[in-house]
């Protein structure tokens, strides 16, 4: 492996003084993820409302400094872009471009088509042709607006079961089971200078895997673009399914198109169910069990997480020319959706920075990746 230079950024006084508690603190270097890897793939993170309006000054330095792409966690949702029929909201949205236009990041807009987080309005329609006039103005409009401005779109999310079969929704109701292929063919015309992509968790697992390749060969039979697909990356620290990623990543390669992590955090914390799943409607009842490190995470579950960050990292890097992006699902473990999901109020740890903005052993772990060591 060619070892890299490392490259090192001063963290400025503001990050420091709230990652040590004292303003008078001097600036310390940590080497900066997207600087390390821009000539493998792209690092970014999911930006919040108050982190795209600028109120949270630390999360902001260390987002200027670790990641050179950015993806909306709400805003460009459906239930938040479009809150009426013929009511738009675009002010997060629009902030969200300007900032990555002046810190030079490209934005990933998630998400055009999905079957949760819908406006409030099209759960009362009850007739197909209201659906998919629905359906046809929301991507024309939204995936129209922000043509040239952002960098690529998760046009369809989620729309697999864990078996490959496609999943009940609005859209399968009333639409038909084409309507990802449509969904693809509004959107190539709405924004041909946008990249366009398919998002879902769990598809590297086999069966989910040949369900969304299944989806892509459709579309690419239709005569559609599709340019790539989002693998999301909710998995277990200790348990990575390194075996299938690899295999995701060759076989989906193999059919010309980007790879993607899209959504990549380790839960270190206990599963209720016996089985995998990243479906936000899913809920479990809490207890003390279901919440083991409330007060802080052991040297060992450290540990295990740095480990299956690195070996993660190793395999990104080795499949570097057929990735294209590598998205943390959140700037801090404090921000992190896994901390309420899917037991509200338990105490994650699952990303590179902790609650303090300080980098774990796991952000030095990735680092080394990049490095050859």
């Amino acid at each position: 492996m060619i070892k890299r230079k490392l490259f090192i950024l001063s963290v400025p006084a503001l990050l420091l003084a709230g990652c040590m508690g004292s303003k008078r603190m001097m600036a310390q270097p940590i080497p900066s993820l997207k600087e390390l890897f821009k000539n493998d793939f792209l690092i970014g993170t999911a930006m919040d409302a108050r982190q795209i309006r600028k109120e949270d000054a630390v999360a902001d330095a260390l987002i200027q400094q670790q990641f050179n792409a950015v993806t909306p966690e709400n805003c460009m949702k459906a239930e938040n872009i479009q809150p009426g029929w013929d009511t738009y909201d675009f002010d997060l949205a629009d902030q969200l471009v300007a900032y990555a236009q002046k810190n030079n990041m490209k934005v990933n807009a998630h998400t055009l088509i999905w079957h949760s987080q819908l406006p409030a309005f099209l759960h009362k329609i009850q007739d197909a042709d209201s659906v998919r006039m629905y359906f046809e103005n929301h991507i024309s409009t939204v995936a129209g607006r922000y043509d040239g401005k952002v960098y690529s779109w998760d046009v369809v999310n989620e729309a697999l079961n864990d078996d490959g079969t496609l999943r009940k929704s609005v859209f399968l109701d009333k639409l038909g089971d084409n309507y990802i292929v449509e969904a693809f063919r509004l959107a190539q015309k709405a924004a041909p200078h946008t990249k366009l992509y398919y998002n879902d968790y769990n598809i590297e697992q086999p069966a989910k895997r040949a369900g969304a390749i299944a989806i892509i060969k459709k579309i690419q039979a239709a005569g559609v673009r599709i340019d790539g697909v989002g693998i999301q990356g909710h998995w277990k620290a200790g348990a990575v399914p390194l075996k299938d990623v690899e295999e995701s990543i060759k076989t989906f390669g193999a059919l010309g198109i980007e790879v993607l992590f899209t959504e990549l955090d380790l839960t270190v914390l206990p599963n209720p169910w016996d089985h995998s799943t990243a479906d936000v409607s899913a809920t479990a009842q809490g207890n003390e069990k279901m919440n083991p490190y409330a007060t802080g995470l052991p040297d060992t579950v450290q540990q295990t997480l740095a480990k299956s960050y690195e070996d993660l990292f190793k395999l990104f890097v080795k499949y570097k020319k057929q990735i294209g992006r590598i998205t943390f699902w959140g700037v801090n473990d404090g921000q992190s959706w896994l901390n309420d999901w899917p037991i509200s109020g338990r105490t994650n740890y699952p990303l590179l920075f902790d609650r303090s903005f300080k980098p774990k052993s796991a952000f030095y772990k990735v680092i080394a990746t990049a490095n050859g060591r």
